[in-house]
Protein backbone atom coordinates (compact mmCIF):
# COMPACT_ATOMS: atom_id res chain seq x y z
CA UNK A 1 0.00 0.00 0.00
CA UNK A 2 2.72 2.47 0.96
CA UNK A 3 4.81 1.83 -2.15
CA UNK A 4 1.72 2.24 -4.35
CA UNK A 5 0.95 5.55 -2.64
CA UNK A 6 4.50 6.83 -3.19
CA UNK A 7 4.45 5.77 -6.82
CA UNK A 8 1.52 8.12 -7.51
CA UNK A 9 3.05 11.58 -8.22
CA UNK A 10 -0.10 13.44 -7.13
CA UNK A 11 -0.30 11.59 -3.82
CA UNK A 12 3.42 12.13 -3.21
CA UNK A 13 3.05 15.88 -3.87
CA UNK A 14 0.03 16.08 -1.56
CA UNK A 15 1.85 14.29 1.27
CA UNK A 16 4.92 16.51 0.90
CA UNK A 17 2.71 19.59 0.98
CA UNK A 18 0.81 18.40 4.05
CA UNK A 19 4.05 17.85 5.97
CA UNK A 20 4.65 21.61 5.79
CA UNK A 21 1.33 22.54 7.45
CA UNK A 22 2.49 22.09 11.08
CA UNK A 23 5.51 24.29 10.41
CA UNK A 24 3.37 26.88 8.63
CA UNK A 25 0.81 26.84 11.46
CA UNK A 26 3.54 27.33 14.08
CA UNK A 27 5.10 30.12 12.03
CA UNK A 28 1.82 32.04 11.63
CA UNK A 29 0.72 31.53 15.23
CA UNK A 30 4.02 32.71 16.69
CA UNK A 31 4.76 36.16 15.48
CA UNK A 32 4.40 36.26 11.71
CA UNK A 33 1.57 36.91 9.31
CA UNK A 34 1.00 37.92 5.72
CA UNK A 35 -0.73 41.03 4.41
CA UNK A 36 -1.48 42.73 1.14
CA UNK A 37 -0.12 46.20 0.42
CA UNK A 38 -2.35 48.23 -1.84
CA UNK A 39 -2.06 51.71 -3.27
CA UNK A 40 0.70 53.97 -4.51
CA UNK A 41 2.08 55.46 -1.30
CA UNK A 42 4.97 52.99 -1.01
CA UNK A 43 5.98 52.86 -4.68
CA UNK A 44 8.46 51.72 -5.88
CA UNK A 45 9.08 49.48 -2.84
CA UNK A 46 5.59 47.96 -3.14
CA UNK A 47 3.28 47.83 -6.15
CA UNK A 48 5.82 49.42 -8.51
CA UNK A 49 3.53 48.93 -11.50
CA UNK A 50 0.33 50.78 -10.65
CA UNK A 51 -1.33 49.39 -13.78
CA UNK A 52 -1.41 45.87 -12.33
CA UNK A 53 -4.52 44.79 -10.49
CA UNK A 54 -2.81 42.48 -7.99
CA UNK A 55 -1.33 44.01 -4.82
CA UNK A 56 1.95 42.93 -3.27
CA UNK A 57 1.81 40.28 -0.55
CA UNK A 58 4.29 40.78 2.29
CA UNK A 59 5.48 38.96 5.40
CA UNK A 60 4.99 40.84 8.67
CA UNK A 61 7.09 40.22 11.76
CA UNK A 62 5.12 41.00 14.90
CA UNK A 63 8.18 40.05 16.95
CA UNK A 64 9.95 42.98 15.34
CA UNK A 65 7.51 45.42 16.92
CA UNK A 66 7.87 44.10 20.47
CA UNK A 67 9.80 46.54 22.62
CA UNK A 68 9.65 49.23 19.93
CA UNK A 69 13.22 48.61 18.74
CA UNK A 70 13.07 50.30 15.36
CA UNK A 71 15.63 51.72 12.96
CA UNK A 72 15.35 54.69 10.67
CA UNK A 73 14.50 53.38 7.22
CA UNK A 74 12.53 50.30 8.30
CA UNK A 75 9.11 49.69 6.77
CA UNK A 76 6.34 49.10 9.29
CA UNK A 77 2.64 48.27 9.33
CA UNK A 78 0.66 50.40 11.74
CA UNK A 79 -2.82 51.48 12.72
CA UNK A 80 -3.74 54.71 10.96
CA UNK A 81 -3.79 57.66 13.39
CA UNK A 82 -7.04 58.82 11.73
CA UNK A 83 -8.87 55.50 11.27
CA UNK A 84 -8.39 52.69 13.82
CA UNK A 85 -9.89 50.19 11.36
CA UNK A 86 -7.22 50.91 8.73
CA UNK A 87 -3.70 49.48 8.67
CA UNK A 88 -1.16 51.53 6.73
CA UNK A 89 2.37 50.74 5.57
CA UNK A 90 5.04 53.43 5.91
CA UNK A 91 8.80 53.88 6.30
CA UNK A 92 10.25 55.22 9.56
CA UNK A 93 12.11 58.44 8.79
CA UNK A 94 12.89 59.78 12.28
CA UNK A 95 12.78 58.45 15.84
CA UNK A 96 12.33 60.08 19.23
CA UNK A 97 14.90 62.76 19.87
CA UNK A 98 15.38 63.53 16.16
CA UNK A 99 14.27 66.62 14.31
CA UNK A 100 12.86 66.41 10.80
CA UNK A 101 12.20 68.98 8.12
CA UNK A 102 8.75 68.24 6.62
CA UNK A 103 8.33 68.11 2.86
CA UNK A 104 7.49 71.41 1.13
CA UNK A 105 3.90 70.27 0.46
CA UNK A 106 3.42 69.36 4.14
CA UNK A 107 0.78 70.94 6.36
CA UNK A 108 3.63 71.58 8.81
CA UNK A 109 6.03 74.29 7.67
CA UNK A 110 8.74 74.32 10.35
CA UNK A 111 11.14 71.72 11.71
CA UNK A 112 9.36 69.08 13.80
CA UNK A 113 10.92 67.62 16.93
CA UNK A 114 9.99 63.98 17.49
CA UNK A 115 8.89 63.51 21.12
CA UNK A 116 9.56 60.51 23.32
CA UNK A 117 7.61 57.41 22.29
CA UNK A 118 6.90 58.76 18.79
CA UNK A 119 8.31 58.54 15.27
CA UNK A 120 7.94 60.26 11.90
CA UNK A 121 6.74 58.03 9.03
CA UNK A 122 6.44 58.62 5.30
CA UNK A 123 5.48 56.75 2.18
CA UNK A 124 8.19 56.22 -0.44
CA UNK A 125 6.04 57.95 -3.09
CA UNK A 126 6.06 61.42 -1.57
CA UNK A 127 3.30 62.91 -3.72
CA UNK A 128 0.79 60.08 -3.18
CA UNK A 129 1.15 59.41 0.53
CA UNK A 130 -0.85 60.43 3.56
CA UNK A 131 1.78 60.27 6.28
CA UNK A 132 3.46 62.32 9.03
CA UNK A 133 3.63 65.28 6.67
CA UNK A 134 -0.17 65.39 7.05
CA UNK A 135 -0.76 63.97 10.54
CA UNK A 136 2.47 64.72 12.41
CA UNK A 137 4.46 62.40 14.64
CA UNK A 138 3.00 58.99 15.40
CA UNK A 139 2.93 57.14 18.74
CA UNK A 140 5.13 54.04 18.53
CA UNK A 141 2.25 52.08 20.08
CA UNK A 142 0.39 52.28 16.76
CA UNK A 143 3.09 50.18 15.06
CA UNK A 144 2.10 46.50 15.09
CA UNK A 145 4.76 44.88 12.89
CA UNK A 146 7.78 45.26 10.66
CA UNK A 147 7.39 44.47 6.97
CA UNK A 148 10.28 42.07 6.34
CA UNK A 149 9.77 40.26 3.00
CA UNK A 150 7.93 40.66 -0.26
CA UNK A 151 6.35 37.26 -0.94
CA UNK A 152 4.38 38.07 -4.09
CA UNK A 153 4.87 38.59 -6.92
CA UNK A 154 7.59 35.95 -7.04
CA UNK A 155 9.57 38.05 -9.51
CA UNK A 156 10.23 40.50 -6.65
CA UNK A 157 10.49 37.97 -3.79
CA UNK A 158 13.02 39.11 -1.21
CA UNK A 159 13.87 41.07 1.90
CA UNK A 160 12.44 44.59 2.24
CA UNK A 161 15.34 47.01 2.12
CA UNK A 162 16.04 49.32 5.07
CA UNK A 163 16.62 52.75 3.51
CA UNK A 164 17.34 55.57 5.96
CA UNK A 165 16.58 59.03 4.61
CA UNK A 166 19.07 61.33 6.33
CA UNK A 167 18.70 64.34 4.04
CA UNK A 168 15.94 65.97 6.14
CA UNK A 169 16.64 64.39 9.54
CA UNK A 170 18.96 65.55 12.29
CA UNK A 171 19.56 62.48 14.44
CA UNK A 172 19.32 62.99 18.18
CA UNK A 173 19.30 66.75 17.84
CA UNK A 174 16.53 67.50 20.31
CA UNK A 175 17.17 68.96 23.71
CA UNK A 176 15.85 66.28 26.13
CA UNK A 177 14.05 69.02 28.07
CA UNK A 178 11.79 69.58 25.03
CA UNK A 179 10.59 65.97 25.07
Amino acid sequence: MTSRLWSNPNARAAIKTLTWFPLLFFFLENGYSTATVQGRSMQPTFNPDSNKLSPDIVLLSHWGAIGHKFQRGEVVAMTSPHDPDLTITKRIIALEGDSVRPLPQSDQKSVVYVPKGHCWVEGDERFHSRDSNAFGTVPMGLINSKVVYILWPLSRFGKVEVKPNAERVSVGSVDPMRL
